[in-house]
């Protein structure tokens, strides 16, 4: 009972995670297609600088009560993931330099270089959270003594991709609902039906990824033995169906 209420505490915390800090992934992986001029540039910056700082705190709070409440588990996945994870972790330290470096000089090979340092410190844990995270539902081949061997490349497997893909596509719809509540005018315009098309693109790979996981894992099991569990993705099936609702309604806040 202990383990299952500290598995749920676990889980929570990343879901808090990916909701506060999902949005900074979002924002910043759009930003290069979005932004048209300096000034919109400098609105995707002002929507992002005040909360990426603090929202890190979550992921360390998720890392320590996996270590507290599952230390085979951490010392599993953190050595089997350890590639995916080390570039993370560059990728956010990229991000938040961006951030605080890119207005320092007005050159305008500057600001590129540090929007594109922006761009890959965002798409970058957005890929491979998905990539990660997808590994674990799958199952990580390790030996008796608990040790991977793998690496990069192996956890880069097809399943591994889409929900690397599928990750990418929530964030980046989180994102540009983000930035249409935060901007206004004709870069809250674009952000509002960027949502919409976007929406599109992370149900079909939704349904792409839950085929891929009903043929790849035995997730469905847990499914079958506890069938109070199915709240779960029919939950989540809601919620993705009331986020084009209220994307319909321009009712960005709301989605």
């Amino acid at each position: 009972m202990l383990e299952t209420i500290w598995f749920a505490l676990w889980a929570i915390l990343w879901a808090v995670y990916f909701v506060l800090d999902g949005f900074d992934f979002g924002v910043g992986t759009l930003a290069p297609f979005i932004a048209k001029n300096e000034s919109e540039k400098r609105t995707v910056y002002n929507s992002m600088a005040p909360y990426w700082n603090g929202n890190e705190v979550w992921l360390i709070t998720a890392g320590g009560v996996t270590f507290a409440a599952f230390p085979k588990t951490y010392a599993v996945m953190f050595s089997s993931l350890y590639s995916a994870l080390l570039l993370i972790l560059f990728c956010l330290i990229v991000s938040g330099v961006a951030m605080e470096f890119r207005s320092k000089f007005a050159s305008g090979g500057w600001k590129s270089f540090w929007d594109a340092l922006l761009w890959i410190g965002n798409f970058g844990p957005a890929l491979l959270f998905g990539v990660a995270f997808a590994n674990l539902f799958r199952g990580i081949l390790i030996d008796k003594g608990g040790i991977y061997h793998g690496s990069l490349l192996s956890l880069l497997n097809p399943y591994g991709l889409m929900g690397g893909v599928l990750f990418t596509l929530i964030f980046t719809v989180h994102g540009s609902l983000w930035l249409a509540i935060k901007s206004e005018g004709a870069l809250k315009k674009r952000a509002g039906q960027l949502a919409g098309n976007l929406w599109f693109a992370l149900a079909v790979a939704a349904v792409v990824f839950l085929g891929a996981t009903y043929i790849s894992t035995r997730l469905y099991d847990n499914y079958l033995k506890v069938p109070a569990l199915f709240v779960i993705p029919l939950a989540a099936v809601g919620a993705l169906f009331g986020i084009l609702l209220f994307i319909r309604r321009a009712q960005w806040l709301k989605a």
